[in-house]
């Protein structure tokens, strides 16, 4: 009973997180459209946020250590806050660059929240607490992009106010949760630990061991295609099929919808009669097909669009936890925290590239985005192949 309460304050910081994100998916490319934005501008803007991630996870986690893991979520969430308080006031491209930077490095403490379950929970139930994360991914990123197009319509044209305050009240009342029902984790500080901040270098190490090398390379690539597509799908339907704010979150939400229905129901029965190696090679073949047919749906028949969207969230609900399982069963019992946090990171420095790859390639032709994913799924799904073929696949 006593752990009830910080794992849900935890849970709630990472809804929140995540929330936050999805408020910003569906909303930024317009609202930076309405500021002047090219689209490169947009995708360098987007992958900021991921930067962020990619060096602040592992600076929190490592943080935790030494001073506690309360007081990095107490600061961390704070980060947040203010970012988007700030984020309210943007009223052109250098603010919305500030404010998207402080949201990625708050937002950046998963790698601290998933050390405080670790701390406070038994092996036999740290599984299933770490997949309440999981499900805090999902829900934030389900109701976040109609809420932020909701809140983006009632704010107008050139205006992101309500979409920062109400997001600012949320990042607010997750603090007070936290500085009421989260005690440090800690029972003893490692004040002697030499504090050790090397992201750049551990990924290099990681990427030095095979088949843990060849996961994070399927994962990056992947993640690099769905963020093409994730970034440039709001300028698309905006632009090409003519759907407003409201209408461009309700459909990143019924994405994130099929993709939670995938990863709750669907992938354990076929990964019961597949396995993960073919559950991975499934999820590339339908990425590569949901991608390729998104620009070619005709604008007078949008809901056909819809079928490439279940494709996409197929794609995303099999391959996200076959690479996860796979990387697991290849790492060291004793490096499976330090293993799959990189593979986190690899995949945040993929939100930096994708973005801004997808906004090059939509200034050149605007369907160039999701055939150039496509293209990079074919090269994923042979990459797969060798490496289910290789020898070096037995160890997983």
């Amino acid at each position: 009973m006593k752990n009830r309460s910080p794992i849900f304050v935890l849970f709630v910081t990472i809804f929140i997180d995540l929330l936050g994100f999805g408020l910003i998916i569906p909303i930024l490319p317009v609202f930076a459209l309405e500021l002047k934005a090219t689209s490169l501008q947009i995708g360098l803007i987007a992958g900021l946020y991921s930067l962020m991630n990619f060096v602040f996870a592992p600076f929190w986690g490592t943080l935790s250590d030494k001073i506690g893991r309360r007081p990095v979520m107490l600061i961390s969430i704070f980060i947040t806050m203010l970012a988007y308080v700030f984020f309210a006031f943007t009223n052109s491209l250098w603010f919305l660059v500030v404010s998207r930077i402080f949201a990625g490095i708050g937002s950046a403490n998963i790698s601290a929240a998933q050390a405080y379950i670790s701390d406070i929970t038994e092996p036999k139930d740290r599984a299933k607490n770490m997949g309440l994360i999981g499900a805090a991914f999902g829900l934030g990123f389900i109701f976040g992009p109609p809420v932020g197009g909701f809140l983006k319509s009632l704010s107008g044209a050139g205006s992101v106010a309500l979409v920062g305050y109400f997001a600012a009240a949320l990042c607010a009342l997750n603090w007070v949760m936290a500085y009421a029902f989260l005690p440090e984790s800690i029972k003893e500080k490692q004040v002697n630990k030499r504090y050790r901040f090397k992201p750049v270098s551990d990924l290099f190490y990681e990427l030095k061991k095979p088949v843990i090398r060849e996961l994070f390379t399927v994962n990056f690539l992947f993640v690099t295609s769905f963020s093409m597509m994730q970034i440039t799908l709001a300028i698309l339907w905006i632009e090409h099929y003519f759907l407003n704010e409201k209408q461009v979150g309700f459909v990143f939400m019924f994405m994130g919808l099929s993709s939670a229905i995938v990863q709750g129901g669907l992938v354990g029965l076929l990964n019961k009669k597949f396995g993960e190696k073919q559950l991975l090679m499934m999820g590339t073949i339908s990425m590569g097909i949901g991608l390729l047919s998104i620009p070619f749906v005709p604008p007078a028949y949008f809901l056909l669009q819809l079928i490439s969207i279940v494709f996409v969230a197929f794609a995303n609900g099999c391959i996200t936890p076959a690479i996860t399982s796979l990387i697991s069963q290849a790492a060291a019992k004793n490096e499976q925290g330090q293993v799959l946090g990189m593979n986190q990171s690899f995949g945040s420095l993929a939100r930096v590239i994708g973005p801004v790859l997808g906004g090059i390639l939509y200034d050149l032709h605007f369907g160039l985005p999701y055939a150039g994913g496509a293209l990079i799924m074919v090269l994923t799904f042979l990459f797969v192949r060798l490496l289910v073929n290789q020898k070096v696949s037995n160890a997983i």
